[in-house]
């Protein structure tokens, strides 16, 4: 293994990562940062700690890497705080900070106060570096950790109180895994079972509804989710995470449910008498406070976190897998021939999974779509059109203060085709 410090190994792991951006507080791992000089990283000082928190997370959103942020040990807390978003968003940020060193602790060292369990709320994983020898495994368990399953933040405590770890000389490996650069680092497969019986499910729904959440985002299947709304005619609504899968004007369009939302997205759901979860946590927000879907209704759920399965709603059929993959299994399996026809395979006979049972009055090649699942589409956009025409008025106000819904009316008037609006 070659020798190198620590800072020298940090460096090359970030350029052989593809990470382009950092962001930090200084005094941090200044060493590694002179390192990182031609390497065509940028190194982006902050006014603050949590603005780092807060750029990493937008940069892991926007690139689909891991941000990586840093601050000092007396700024440790203030980086935590900016990681609460980044958290329940699942986003993947490594964040890497000054610590105790052994030999200080309880002296009254410069500025040092022992806060490392601040991070278990607020991370996947909180890790303490305590040698030079240990980092190479820890920080490829961070990327690791971050972009696989559900992503999301991963701490790294660097023992000294700037990271004076990494300073030292050591014979440190290599090793890069090119996989985890990225995320979703792993896309799991549903079983083929649960599959089909989510298609029984859904075909044999008169009144179905499809609730996309932030793990639609993180799979990039906002397509799949859309192309299996259109082939079985069913309704779909929107977690403010997954908003934009779906352009407002498509006809399934339902806009967003839960709490801050539009009373026409509660409504739908409350009237379907199935709602199939797509990488949604079925929160409070999404749910109305877990008001809609209402108690008794059929749930199917897609995660790739089998904690999630049946969290808040017990589910019908539970597939454990990632939303891309999963999706596109769907809409082979269905193997759809119009919007109203789609081919099933059903298991054997009798057999169970999850809640549906298969019997021989389902087990047809061609099972048709409910009569009603056009009155259903056609009820759902009723809904939609009537909470636009509520609307109308304040999107279209002169009054003065100007209303925000004519700002919002105003600026999707004048963003181009594939605009993007930060707030």
């Amino acid at each position: 293994m070659p020798r190198m410090t620590g800072s020298r190994y940090f460096a090359e792991a970030l350029q052989a990562y593809g990470v382009t951006h950092v962001f930090f507080v200084p005094t941090m791992l200044l060493p590694a940062m002179a390192e990182t000089e031609d390497m065509g990283i940028r190194r982006v000082v902050t006014h603050g700690e949590k603005a780092a928190a807060y750029m990493a997370d937008g940069y892991a959103r926007a690139s689909r890497r891991p941000g990586i942020c840093m601050a000092q040990n007396i700024g440790s807390t203030n980086l935590a705080a900016g990681l609460r978003d980044a958290y329940m968003a699942c986003s993947p940020v490594i964040a890497l900070t000054g610590g105790t060193d052994p030999a200080l602790r309880y002296r009254h060292f410069y500025q040092e106060v022992e806060d490392f369990a601040a991070w278990d709320g607020v991370t996947k994983a909180n890790l303490h570096v305590e040698s030079t020898e240990r980092f190479p495994a820890l920080l490829r368990q961070a990327f690791r950790t971050a972009t696989s399953g559900a992503p999301g933040p991963v701490h790294l405590d660097l023992r000294g109180s700037h990271g004076q770890v990494l300073e030292r000389e050591a014979e440190l490996d290599g090793i890069c895994e090119p996989r985890f650069a990225s995320y979703p680092a792993f896309r799991p497969e549903p079983e083929p079972e649960a599959v089909r019986a989510a298609l029984a499910a859904l075909a044999r729904a008169e009144r179905p509804i499809i609730v996309a959440g932030g793990g639609v985002v993180a799979s990039d299947a906002g397509a799949e989710v859309v192309q299996l709304a259109e082939l079985l005619q069913i309704p779909l609504a929107t977690a403010l995470h997954a908003k934009a899968i779906i352009a407002d004007d498509h006809p399934l369009a339902v806009g967003v449910p839960g709490t801050y939302s539009r009373w026409c997205a509660n409504r739908a759901i409350a009237e379907a008498d199935l709602v199939f979860f797509i990488g949604s946590h079925t929160g409070s927000q999404a749910t109305f406070n877990w008001q809609v879907p209402l108690p008794g209704t059929l749930v199917i759920q897609l995660d790739i976190d089998p904690a999630e399965l049946g969290r808040n709603y017990p589910n019908t059929v539970a597939l454990l897998g990632d939303a891309k993959v999963t999706l596109r299994k769907l809409l082979a399996e269905a193997n759809v021939t119009s919007p109203q026809m789609a081919r099933l395979q059903y298991p054997s006979t009798g057999s169970r999974f999850g809640n549906v049972v298969v019997t021989p009055e389902t087990m047809t090649a061609e099972a048709r779509l409910p009569a009603s699942r056009a009155a259903w589409v056609e009820r759902v956009r009723s809904l939609v059109r009537d909470y636009w025409a509520e609307s109308a008025a304040q999107r279209n106000s002169d009054a003065v203060p100007i209303r925000p819904e004519r700002i919002c009316r105003e600026i999707s008037d004048w963003l181009p085709a594939g605009g993007v609006v930060v707030s």
